[in-house]
């Protein structure tokens, strides 16, 4: 077998087992964390959809991955509600608004919830693994084989993209069909067809058809397209001479290419009506697009290292330096660097690098409402394709220390994606803890000191339900808590005992009793008043989601 079929072999081999792995911790945390706030309604409006034939429910997401959730709920025998309530939902009008979240609610509860998202839960957990091999199928042809192994290692143990991996969320959905689109756009530049640009155009419809802020795709696609039928015009063709001082002609290549994107959002535009199962409205993407953040409050106040206010257009780059494996976030910038450096990688590899994530992070940055580093999910795969860009040029320098420092790094990101296991979604790095003190770093990270500087979904989104009923039985914990939850699902689903507590009553102190308090509380609780959990040690931490506090009585 010649040297190089061999190490192609041993490759693949080495990426499947990493997918593998990658496959077995989300589908394992899956298996015991309860539903997160937003999964409800979409199950809700996907079963809605592929039942009913009617789009009334969660518009302001489009409905692939829905629909996909919903796919799987039918094959297992779950059925949508024969309701009064289901029936208003289908008949629509301003009685049917935002009845997707009870319907939900109900489909888990009357099916069993372990049941609903063992099955709503599947078509995700696949999709995350399909894009974990793109990753790696599409990374051999950006930055070579080593590198592109790298960077599957790197997403394979990463904390955010397996926290939200088998989630009924749109966001791992979208970095999936995003990397897919820009694959399928890279290969049809290497040697364009028909049928090339066919596969662009569902792939395009595919992407904008799992979140609306894949638009942002469009302007980025069509810049490759120049840009890849542009340099491929300028390159000899074999057995012709052309003359070094002879040019393009602008207007022929800029027209190839405004045909070719045209008919690739044409095909787009197709798929997506029949993702809307070809409704009587044809409008209904566009009126979901109105629709975007309609049912997010207002008033409400992003939280920032210990502060409300207003939108920060650090915030997203803060989550990203906290909320990523610092082995990761170094690499990446190491890679960055690489790329932009070595004049030996072509333009076209660097742009479709380097200039998706770009997009899509400045546009978060300056539009999404600030709720959890789960926004900017959809650039990370090419910050895991810098970091193998990165970690190949460790190990390819013939220096010792280069090459212990690469082992040292992959082994940090095995040993904190086994120390969160399995409360991914909680997950902070060590810089979390630098400012408030080391002594709370361990082998999860900085994940204590976490909401110390974000909330939401950054730290609890309602996943902890049947940990937090697991360590009650455990204990023989037989008081009523005063329970603060930040989740959608009510917790007597799990058949817990509790007594509700508002953020205005924490902020008056604390009564005696067992309190059981969601992350999110206790980051943005001081800044409500409830000064008192700053300066409490909690009895125990669940799941890294609920910090429990035993207030004895007073003697």
């Amino acid at each position: 077998m010649p040297p190089g079929d061999r190490e192609s072999r041993t490759d693949s081999l080495l990426a499947g087992i990493l997918v593998a792995i990658f496959l077995l911790q989300s589908f394992c945390a899956s298996l015991g964390k309860s539903a997160v706030f937003d999964e409800p309604p979409h199950i809700a409006s996907g079963l809605s959809y592929l039942v009913t034939r009617v789009f009334h429910a969660n518009l302001q997401h489009p409905p692939l991955l829905k629909e996909m959730s919903a796919l799987s709920l039918m094959l297992a025998g779950i059925p949508w509600p024969k309701t009064a309530m289901a029936a208003r939902l289908t008949e629509g009008g301003p009685a049917s608004k935002n009845l997707e979240w009870p319907i939900g609610i109900g489909i888990l509860q009357s099916n069993g919830p372990d049941r609903v998202l063992f099955w709503a839960r599947l078509p995700f957990i696949l999709l995350a693994g399909l894009l974990g091999a793109l990753i790696f199928i599409w990374g051999r042809e950006l930055v070579g084989r080593q590198a592109a192994l790298f960077a599957l290692f790197l997403y394979a143990f990463d904390p955010t993209v397996i926290a939200h991996s088998y989630l009924v969320t749109t966001d791992v959905g979208m970095a999936a069909c995003t990397v897919l689109f820009l694959f399928l756009l890279w290969r049809y530049l290497q040697a364009p067809s028909r049928l090339r640009l066919v596969w662009c155009g569902l792939a395009l419809g595919a992407v904008l058809g799992s979140k609306f802020s894949a638009l942002a795709l469009l302007p980025v696609g069509a810049v490759l397209l120049l840009t890849g039928l542009w340099r491929k015009g300028e390159a000899p063709q074999p057995g012709s001479a052309r003359k070094k001082d002879k040019k393009v002609s602008a207007p022929p290549v800029v027209f190839k290419a405004g045909a070719a994107f045209l008919a690739i959002v044409g095909i787009a535009v197709v798929a997506i009506e029949a993702l809307y199962l070809f409704s009587s409205d044809p409008f209904l993407y566009l009126n979901g697009l109105r629709l975007v953040n309609a049912d997010h409050g207002a008033a409400y106040n992003n939280y920032l290292h210990g502060v409300l206010g207003s939108r920060s257009l650090s915030y997203f780059a803060i989550a990203y330096l906290l909320k990523e494996p610092l082995a990761a976030v170094l690499l990446a910038g190491m890679g960055c660097v690489v790329l932009l450096r070595n004049r030996s990688v072509p333009l076209l590899v660097k742009l479709f690098l380097l200039l998706p994530p770009a997009v899509l992070f400045v546009g978060y940055t300056l539009g999404a409402d600030q709720y959890g580093v789960r926004y900017i999910i959809p650039a990370l795969p090419f910050a895991f394709l810098a970091g193998g860009v990165g970690l190949a040029a460790l190990l390819g320098t013939r220096k010792t220390w280069a090459r212990v420092l690469a082992g040292l790094l992959c082994v940090w990101t095995v040993v904190e994606a086994a120390g969160i296991y399995p409360d991914h979604l909680s997950y902070f790095n060590e810089m979390a803890c630098v400012l408030e003190g080391s002594d709370q770093i361990g082998l999860d990270g900085g994940s204590r000191c976490g909401p110390l500087w974000l909330d939401d979904s950054n730290v609890d989104w309602g996943q902890g339900l049947k940990q937090l009923r697991t360590w009650l039985q455990a204990r023989g914990e037989t008081r009523a808590i005063r329970l603060f939850y930040f989740g959608s699902l009510p917790p007597e689903t799990y058949g817990l005992k509790y007594t509700s507590v508002s953020a205005g009553e924490l902020a008056r102190g604390p009564e005696p009793g067992l309190y059981v308090l969601s992350a999110h509380i206790v980051a943005r609780g001081p800044a409500l008043g409830a000064t008192w959990l700053r300066r409490l040690r909690p009895t125990a931490i669940v799941g890294h989601a609920f910090y429990v506090y035993d207030i004895p009585n007073k003697s």
